[in-house]
């Protein structure tokens, strides 16, 4: 039995524990008066932002579409969105209870649980509270006159499918390779 079979039960947890910090998140953001979360749900009110540093803000938004605002939808959209997202879960749910290295187990877990913390926004609400923005300036500075920073406002169950994705890649692409040396040398 390999490592990642025999502990099964973290990835589950994994997943939970994305959920919940998720969820948990952006409750206090829809809690916030001055944020006026759920009050922009209608695309004619205007969310709210609170400034905190030069590099890190709190911007309310409603995304509509997928992970950094892309494939923006609404009415049947919304529920192919859903279907599709809930099609990769149990997709990679099946994957992970086959997965034999830990980091593919990690890299479906993280993407897991980011796609159901998303999954329960749209199902709720038609649209994911996303609410972390990098956009800058960072520190003021400006390329032109575009502010240097990350463009796009996201949540953790973004942060969580983007770097389980990335794990994923580097766990197919790399660490199958080098197995894949090993067994012709070994």
């Amino acid at each position: 039995m390999t490592d990642a079979v025999s502990r099964r039960w973290v990835w589950f947890a994994l997943i939970a524990g994305v959920v919940i910090a998720d969820q948990i998140s952006k409750w206090i953001i829809l809690s916030t008066p001055s944020l006026n979360g759920l009050n922009c749900l209608d695309p004619m009110i205007r969310c709210g932002r609170i400034e905190l540093s030069s590099v890190f803000d709190l911007s309310m938004l409603w995304n509509r579409g997928i992970s950094f605002g892309t494939l923006q939808s609404d009415g049947f959209m919304r529920w192919f969105l859903v279907a599709m997202t809930t099609c990769i879960a149990l997709g990679f749910g099946y994957w992970l209870l086959r997965a034999q290295r830990w980091l593919t187990a990690l890299s479906l877990a993280l993407v897991i649980g980011g796609a159901i913390g998303n999954l329960i926004d749209r199902v709720r609400f038609g649209a994911v509270v996303d609410f972390l923005d990098f956009s800058g300036p960072w520190f003021g500075a400006m390329i032109g006159k575009f502010p240097v920073g990350f463009p796009w406002v996201f949540n953790i169950a973004d942060a969580a499918i983007t770097v389980g994705a990335v794990l994923l890649f580097l766990d197919q692409f790399l660490m199958s390779r080098s197995g894949a040396v090993e067994d012709k040398t070994g």
